[in-house]
């Protein structure tokens, strides 16, 4: 059986052609399932019935997600826990802020790099998600716009690739994913409002910098190998020199620039001297600064800074003239916020 959102444009071109179809029903197909939403092949009106028995006939199908259970946080954010085929469980938040209405879209069930602050990390390897099971979290969450629990939106406007997993270790589907988010005749979103963000996968931030147009975050989280090796596992792989090296010559267009994301943890990373550290580091790298107070959760063994070490901590980078934004926590109440999502296991 084969889940036709596994196919991008080409993949449903040559699709048509072995069909012995007409070339323009690939892009009847493609509206159909990528804007369209729908859930049946027989929905799909304006392809011959002929032709529609055949898809079906050859073991084509289209999937349809499950949304076990959906979450509201007291700030409006709204969680998705999502049922997979195999019965794994993924999780999606939309996050009302503003004028923009922001999904971020999970890329693997669980995650495989261990970073000492983020739940998912606790889950451990899972499999990575194909191009239909992070299409169905777009349209799962764009089916809630403009219901009870996301009002005053006509439709998201922003995808994020910082859920659960680490996209960059998924590249093949998530570049496909991309090219699907950002198809004016498929999602349709622009290539300025879609973010990938990685823990510091080296060799395919070099290739992501090669085969995609959009932005780039990454999680750094600390400003000496020691550090970031005790939190990240990654850096071990690839350390900060390596990393940052990566990052100075990723390609950008004008205008653009990298979003460094660090979690701010009480007396871990959160000193005067970390903040100037970071000064040095991030010099001569076009970026903006997120900075994330650490999201509590049991188990940790971490707690998170005061306002006052954050502000100072602000200060510091602000007054060495970079873009700066302490990021305000969204969902915590729903375990939906920055390192907090669990899959089933967030049941």
């Amino acid at each position: 059986m084969k889940d036709l959102r596994d196919y991008t444009y080409d993949g449903l071109k040559d699709l048509v052609e072995r069909f012995g179809e007409r070339p323009y029903r690939a892009r009847q197909l493609h509206a159909w399932l990528f804007r369209g939403g729908v859930e049946s092949i027989d929905e799909m009106t304006d392809l011959p019935k002929d032709f529609r028995r055949r898809l079906r006939d050859g073991g084509f199908y289209i999937g349809v997600v499950e949304v076990l259970k959906t979450r509201r946080s007291v700030d409006g954010t709204v969680k998705l826990l999502l049922g997979l085929e195999d019965g794994s469980g993924v999780e999606c938040v939309l996050i009302p802020d503003g004028k923009r209405l922001t999904l971020c879209v999970s890329t693997q069930c669980g995650c495989s790099l261990g970073c000492r602050f983020c739940m998912t990390g606790g889950i451990g390897p899972g499999r990575n998600l194909r191009l239909s099971e992070m299409t169905a979290e777009v349209l799962a969450a764009s089916s809630l716009v403009g219901s009870g629990l996301i009002e005053g939106y006509g439709r998201i406007t922003n995808v994020v690739l910082m859920g659960m997993g680490e996209p960059l270790l998924n590249y093949d589907e998530v570049l496909r994913f991309i090219t699907v988010l950002t198809d004016p005749k498929a999602m349709g979103f622009s290539t300025r409002r879609v973010t990938v963000s990685t823990a510091g996968v080296v060799p395919a931030i070099k290739r992501l910098g090669r085969d995609a147009d959009i932005n780039l975050a990454v999680s750094l989280n600390a400003t000496t190998d020691v550090v970031r090796d005790r939190l990240m596992p990654i850096n071990r792989r690839h350390p900060l020199k390596e990393l940052l090296a990566a990052l100075r010559s990723y390609p950008l267009r004008k205008g653009r620039r990298i979003t460094m994301e660090y979690v701010l943890i009480k007396g871990v990373n959160d000193s005067r001297d970390d903040a100037y550290r970071l000064v040095r580091l991030l010099k001569g790298i076009p970026c903006k600064i997120n900075l994330i107070p650490f999201n509590p959760f049991p188990g940790c063994g971490f707690e998170r800074p005061g306002h006052e070490r954050v502000e100072t901590f602000w200060r510091i980078l602000s007054d060495n003239h970079y873009s700066v934004v302490t990021r305000a926590s969204r969902g915590m109440d729903i375990e939906a916020a920055c390192g907090q999502l669990q899959g089933k296991r967030g049941l």
